[in-house]
């Protein structure tokens, strides 16, 4: 995709003598080359013995795992693979995932990971629509897809991955290592540019169909030099990725940052509290991310004193709010950790947009910061007017080189994000006097009772100040007279006994009354997306005639 040259370019490279300003160009776009393909190269030109990815029993040193990327990008090529293709994975944490994001960056496609919590037609309408010509399948999950296969007929290859449960391929799928391992190691000589399209990401499709974000090598290149600074990676780490891959934030903030700078990345099946804790242990793990929810379940389990965990250095959270009560313990029962990072972002940004570093965590321990290295981030009204003053809520709003390049096929709805000039993350915040952030709500998690806007997360953090409380989730439920009613969602931790009246007398001490919940649910476990963030929408379904 190279951009055509304005009337004053033309002009100056007339002035300038170069006849052939298409030749120019070409050879800048060779040497200046600045694309994801390249990063594995680079960091196995400085660290070429260096373990690059450990997955169970399998290993790569980054020379190793750079050409195994090649044979991937040749082994499309040679399936007739176009500029811009889309090749999709349906997988785990699996080395065969990382070879297909990478290899199809080499090869000028463009990578699509498929959400694994996702079944049957939401993810044939994830192929379909992304028009993927190449479906890679994990064995494991391919009782997801085996009753919609005969529905994706844009798919002219089915690629089957082993390394979830080391099940053979069917007959319909090529098996991943006996066709790719033939091909050469060597790199395609292919013209790519920064500003080609190279990932796609659906966004989750709490409200609507999902929309497929596309994001181009300076979205991504920018956010990664912001994760590596502000996030301070270096290549000693030790990066255990436990979170799905697939999302975008356990990719695209710390496994391919953490590829870039050269650290080690350790891959992580599934996200196990018992697992997690087995592999810091073994791999001396120095940094690690999660969402609160499983940091809440690290502490909750019975085996958390039991394991040498002081290798962690770097703490890492993000995907949905930490309540101030849990990092408060995190900080005192993880004293090896000394610095933890609040990453806020979405899916349009790349995903980082804001971050709190570790000096202020003590001083502000619910925000999320200010705007990362290369972003800029400001609160916005309904009308398109910037918000300055403290305390007065309003959308949050980016804006940067990590900003998406279009939702595909959807040009309203691209229109509709970049309102104003600036990108619109759905979230409510409130600055503070120093321009600090502070997440206030999903604008569609404000509950709006009895004429009043109940922001959720301040009904939470109250409650998690009770000592018996594992996790609760804050949600609108309907109610003949309130419309909505204010509902705490409760889960005890093991062993404990909360009554409803207690929790509401901590409520009505601390909150405005039309703030207290009028209900208390006490359940087992929150329904969570794997990336960690509480489903309130199905919550909201599940329990949708509590009042009524």
């Amino acid at each position: 995709m190279t951009k055509k040259l304005t009337e004053e370019q033309k002009k100056f490279y007339s002035e300038v003598n170069y006849e052939s300003v298409q030749f120019l160009r070409q050879r800048y776009n060779k040497v200046n080359r600045w694309v994801i393909a390249d990063l594995l190269k680079r960091s196995a030109y400085r660290y070429p013995d260096k373990k690059a990815l450990i997955f169970q029993d399998i290993e790569y040193t980054y020379s190793e795992l750079e050409e195994e990327c090649n044979r991937f990008a040749n082994a499309l090529l040679d399936l007739g693979l176009q500029r811009f293709d889309r090749v999709a994975i349906l997988a785990h944490n699996t080395a065969h995932h990382v070879i297909t994001w990478m290899g199809t960056a080499k090869a000028g496609g463009i990578y699509l990971a498929i959400n694994y919590l996702l079944r049957g037609k939401d993810i044939s309408y994830c192929i379909n629509h992304s028009e993927s010509k190449i479906f890679i399948v994990e064995d494991a999950l391919y009782d997801l897809v085996k009753d919609v296969m005969d529905e994706m007929p844009g798919v002219k290859t089915l690629v089957w991955s082993n390394q979830g449960a080391g099940k053979p391929a069917p007959e319909t799928f090529l098996s991943f290592d006996d066709w790719y391992k033939k091909y050469p190691a060597t790199e395609p000589d292919l013209d790519l540019h920064i500003e080609d399209p190279v990932q796609m990401t659906y966004t989750s499709g709490t409200e609507t169909l999902p929309k497929g974000v596309i994001l181009n090598n300076q979205s991504l290149l920018a956010e990664y030099m912001g994760s590596i600074v502000d996030g301070e990676y270096v290549a000693e780490d030790i990066n255990l990725n436990a979170l799905p891959i697939f999302h975008c934030a356990q990719r695209d903030v710390f496994l391919n940052p953490c590829f870039w700078v050269g650290a080690t990345n350790v891959l992580l099946l599934q996200a196990d509290p018992k697992a997690i804790m087995e592999m810091v242990e073994e791999h001396k793990a120095t940094m690690f991310f999660a969402p609160p929810t499983v940091w809440i379940g690290l502490l909750r389990h019975p085996d958390f004193e039991k394991h040498d965990l002081s290798s962690i250095q770097k703490g890492y959270y993000g995907a949905s709010i930490m309540p101030v009560e849990v990092l408060k313990e995190l900080l005192q029962r993880l004293p090896s950790c000394e610095r933890f990072y609040n990453y806020y972002g979405q899916t349009e940004l790349g995903p980082y947009h804001t971050i709190l570093k570790p000096e202020y965590m003590t001083t502000k321990p619910g925000s999320a910061g200010q705007g990362g290295l290369n972003m800029q981030t400001c609160l916005m009204d309904d009308d398109g007017n910037i918000i300055t003053e403290p305390g007065v809520p309003g959308e949050i709003c980016g804006r940067g080189p990590h900003a998406l390049l279009m939702y595909f096929k959807e040009p309203e709805k691209t229109e509709d994000v970049f309102a104003y000039d600036w990108v619109h993350s759905g979230d409510i915040g409130v600055l503070d006097e120093d321009n600090f952030i502070t997440v206030v709500d999903r604008k569609k998690d404000i509950v709006k009772s009895g004429g009043e806007n109940v922001a959720t997360r301040e009904v939470e953090e109250l409650i998690y100040q009770d000592s018996r409380v594992s996790e609760v989730a804050v949600v609108g439920l309907p109610h003949e007279k309130w419309v909505e009613a204010v509902t705490a969602i409760v889960v005890p931790k093991v062993g404990e006994t909360i009554e409803a009246q207690e929790l509401k007398e901590l409520c009505q001490k601390n909150l405005a009354p039309f703030k207290v919940p009028k209900g208390f649910i006490f359940v087992e476990e929150l329904p969570k997306t794997p990336s960690g963030k509480i489903l309130k929408r199905d919550l909201r379904k599940e329990w949708d005639d509590f009042f009524k």
